[in-house]
């Protein structure tokens, strides 16, 4: 005990300041600005959060930026939360039902397009499932808590020497919106992007999917015990070129996983002309964007006709 009160005495300045960081975190951290304050950086699944009343239930349509772009939530009758998020992967879909950050209520639909399952596709760092316990807040999102920062003292300096009050508290709003698809890339940038795909990913084997396929079972088997209906939606593929390589294998041992579970699957990656897209994987939102909605609406609607036969 004299050496626990020694050693306090003796580091008690840097226990202090110890103490003063952690609480300091603690503040930061319930204040939680990276979703709250419009000055800083936003990922999907918040801009998901505010689009929606910054409700956490309801029912869900997930996948990553290719249902972003092809599900028009405002244009569906039968409406689900669109939770697109870019670079989003059956793995994010599981942290968030594992860590109870959003309630999926009354339907659960996943798109997988070609890359919603590559486990080493880099995503998006800022997402909260991302987030240890342990982590402290300003360190982990300490690149964006700068670039406020920047900007804040940037506008006091200005509303001091222009003795303008307005300018001290000015900032910028970030974006608050998700990415959408609008018109068409050409032939020449469609091909060279094909080859990146192709370069990247394209030599891949199904052990480089494992993660997913994993988390496709969990997400299933979840669904299953909570009486929660699930179905899954394959995503569109521009036509005019040749899957990667590893699509098939893939999607068999996706659908394997499915139908052992009796989860209805909709299989439009190979439905549309190339004019509906804007790039391989996105659909425009001119074209592309309303007919994939009228089709999937179509098909969720089948099942609540069959069930009120």
């Amino acid at each position: 005990m004299k050496k626990l009160i020694s050693f306090t005495r003796r580091n008690a300045f840097i226990l202090l300041l110890l103490a003063a960081f952690v609480l300091a975190d603690l503040a930061i951290s319930y204040w939680n600005p990276l979703e709250s304050s419009r000055r800083f950086y936003k990922n999907d699944f918040t801009k998901t959060l505010y689009h929606h009343d910054w409700a956490r239930s309801g029912p869900v349509f997930f996948g990553n930026s290719a249902v972003t772009g092809a599900y028009m939530e405002d244009k569906s009758r039968y409406p689900l939360v669109e939770m697109g998020l870019s670079y989003g992967k059956v793995t994010d879909l599981q942290a968030i039902l594992e860590r109870k950050l959003y309630d999926v209520q009354g339907e659960l639909v996943l798109g997988i397009d070609v890359h919603t399952m590559l486990d080493s596709l880099e995503t998006d760092p800022t997402y909260q499932w991302f987030r240890r316990p342990y982590e402290p807040y300003v360190y982990k999102y300490r690149d964006y808590l700068r670039d406020s920062g920047t900007e804040a003292v940037r506008q006091l300096y200005k509303g001091v020497v222009g003795l303008d009050a307005k300018q001290l508290t000015a900032y910028e709003p970030r974006w608050i919106d998700k990415e959408l698809y609008f018109g068409r890339k050409d032939t020449a940038w469609l091909k060279e992007r094909w080859t990146y795909y192709d370069q990247k990913w394209g030599h891949y084997p199904l052990s480089e999917f494992e993660e997913n396929l994993k988390a496709l079972e969990w997400v299933a088997d979840y669904t299953a015990r909570e009486g929660l209906p699930f179905k899954v939606v394959w995503m569109p593929w521009n036509k005019a070129f040749e899957h990667p390589p590893y699509v098939k294998p893939l999607k068999e041992a996706a659908n394997k996983i499915l139908e052992a579970r009796g989860v209805p699957v909709l299989d439009v990656m190979d439905r549309y002309d190339p004019a509906y897209f804007h790039d391989l994987v996105h659909l425009n939102r001119e074209d592309g964007a309303p007919l994939f909605t009228k089709e999937v609406d179509e098909w969720l609607l089948s099942f609540a006709k069959s069930s009120k036969s």
